[in-house]
């Protein structure tokens, strides 16, 4: 029987540093596959591969479409694609971002869970947000094995945080203590996977991910999994569906992004601002413009014509004062509602 040997790690901000850690301390026969996903800049040439190769025994890259996987190697997700995995071999994909992010942990580790179930380990290390906390729910749901670095020393708690908050975790331990758990499980047998059968939403949000489905499949399966709310996609402005009940409360639109709630939440806000900017700029010009028509009604001696022109302005003026006030230090715009991870539903 087949040990952990699928090992999936997710990172952001401050995952240079814990990769490092963790992949030096690995040993040349280890007896799995990694798969790794930290949040890199879309438009930036990634050289995390050379870095891990550097400090650590075994071989990393960027894998290509298609690749078929080795155990003793490291897999990562290159900028700007998910990194996905299948029986046997890799996708590697543009499609829709998850939380704002590609490549996404939640797609990778999701992708895991359906492809070997039980087999699985998931690692969740520093970052902001909660990128990987659904992802880890995916590999519980499988039978696989959550782990998450302890918060208190993670240079970016919030991801670790919320996998606890949310995730029924195995083992929380410091940074040094993980690569050890990784070889002692890897050699241990995993659990049946008939026992953790592929649940319906772990299979279309996979397929999804892997832009398996046309625009008809994809409305029935999402129909499924989820109930249809009257918000918009803040990336597309379409349709968005609440995906299941559970926390965290969570939304996928009809092109397949997806959104945790504090995610959504954000980028309402950021949305919101952008729209009362655009407001802003338009009714500038047209106090601009106002005061250019009141010079030229000036230079015809049309002088009633003119005060009205710059009354106009003037009002208008005050109005984009208002309108500027509310982004500078309204409610409307504020980014921080519940700041402590107590004040939200375990």
């Amino acid at each position: 029987m087949p040990g952990h040997d699928i090992i999936v790690i997710g990172t952001s901000a401050g995952g240079l540093k814990a990769l490092g850690a963790i992949v030096g301390a690995l040993p040349a026969d280890l007896d799995a596959v990694l798969l790794v996903v930290q949040h890199l800049e879309p438009n930036k040439p990634s050289i995390l591969p050379k870095i891990l190769s550097d400090v650590g025994s075994l071989p990393a890259s960027h894998p290509v479409d298609g690749e078929a996987i080795q155990s003793g190697r490291i897999y990562i997700a290159p900028p700007d694609y998910h990194l996905l995995l299948n029986q046997g071999y890799v996708r590697v994909v543009r499609g829709p971002q998850e939380n704002r992010f590609r490549p996404a942990i939640d797609t990778l580790f999701r992708s895991a869970a359906r492809a070997y179930g039980p087999r699985v380990l998931g690692v969740v290390l520093t970052g902001y947000l909660d990128d990987g906390t659904v992802g880890l729910q995916a590999v519980k749901k499988r039978g696989g094995v959550a782990i998450v670095q302890d918060p208190k020393e993670a240079e970016y708690p919030s991801m670790a945080k919320s996998a606890l908050q949310f995730v029924k975790v195995d083992h929380c331990l410091p940074l040094a203590d993980i690569p050890n758990l990784l070889v002692r499980l890897s050699k241990e047998p995993a659990e049946s996977e008939e026992a953790y059968p592929v649940t319906q939403e772990i299979e279309v949000e996979s397929n999804i991910a892997e832009q398996k489905m046309n625009t008809q499949e994809f409305l029935k399966n999402v129909e499924a999994i989820g109930t249809r709310t009257t918000y918009t996609c803040p990336e597309c402005n379409g349709s968005i569906w609440q995906i299941g009940n559970s926390e965290p409360l969570r939304f996928r639109c009809h092109t397949g992004h997806s959104f945790t709630a504090n995610v959504f939440l954000a980028e309402q806000t950021q949305n919101l601002e952008n729209a009362l900017w655009s407001a802003i700029r338009v009714m500038e010009e047209k106090v601009t413009f106002s005061r250019q028509m009141a010079e030229r009604m000036e230079g015809h001696s049309l002088l009633d014509a003119a005060t009205k022109y710059n009354d106009h302005a003037n009002r208008l003026d005050e109005e984009v004062a208002l309108i500027r006030g509310i982004v500078l230090n309204g409610f409307a715009t504020k980014r921080t509602i519940a700041e402590d991870e107590e004040e939200q539903p375990a």
